[in-house]
């Protein structure tokens, strides 16, 4: 969903239309759908990210990171733990927006092979979000995708850049600038872990 800093009146439950409806299209089309939505929860509000897979199993992570420049702490609660969903064989970091600038929350730590982040990134700093999409698919040594949204609103404009990059930093799919469309990549777990075992960058990272 897009970007909200005031979630009174537009944020939704927890149980709610929006997830029933991913769970709907999940089952339809046997593909995992994720994205993030805002929800309250005993009287707080959340950037909740939500990964749905075809058998109707959700996993949520609340974004830490909340988004001080816009204000978005004023109103939201910021979650505290990391969260890692398994799917097809590959291990998922979730993540939201603001978080692409913290790496050390992102850092690996040997359990996952794949970040998604899900962003309402402005088009002023589209160029940050593709040099941190793609600094975090080098340092990592995983896939990262990075989806983000076109369109305005009152207060910024936003021309998506929405892209799949593979462990040597490389994009494999994008999306053109300011369209709404969709990309394919295909990531390949062997190829991934051939990686790894002949550069092992991740077995000399800092704690």
């Amino acid at each position: 969903t897009g970007f909200c800093t005031q979630p009174e009146g537009i944020a939704e439950p927890a149980e709610n239309k929006t997830v029933s409806w991913m769970t709907s299209k999940a089952s339809q089309t046997g593909a995992a759908i994720a994205g993030s939505i805002a929800v309250h929860e005993d009287g707080r509000y959340y950037n909740r990210f939500h990964f749905v897979t075809p058998d109707g199993n959700i996993t949520t992570y609340d974004k830490k990171h909340l988004f001080t420049f816009g204000g978005e702490h004023k109103r939201f609660t910021s979650g505290s733990e990391r969260v890692i969903v398994t799917y097809k064989g590959f291990r998922i970091l979730l993540a939201i927006c603001y978080d692409l600038r913290f790496p050390v929350w992102s850092r690996n730590r040997g359990d996952y092979d794949m970040i998604i982040y899900v962003a309402s990134w402005p088009t002023p700093r589209v160029e940050a979000w593709k040099a941190l999409l793609t600094a975090r698919a080098i340092e990592n040594q995983c896939y990262v995708a990075g989806v983000n949204r076109v369109g305005t609103d009152p207060a910024c404009e936003y021309c998506g850049g929405s892209v799949i990059i593979d462990p040597y930093g490389k994009a494999i799919a994008a999306c053109a600038d300011n369209t709404e469309c969709e990309a394919t990549a295909e990531v390949n777990m062997e190829v991934l872990e051939a990686f790894r075992e002949k550069f092992p960058v991740l077995k000399d990272a800092d704690l």
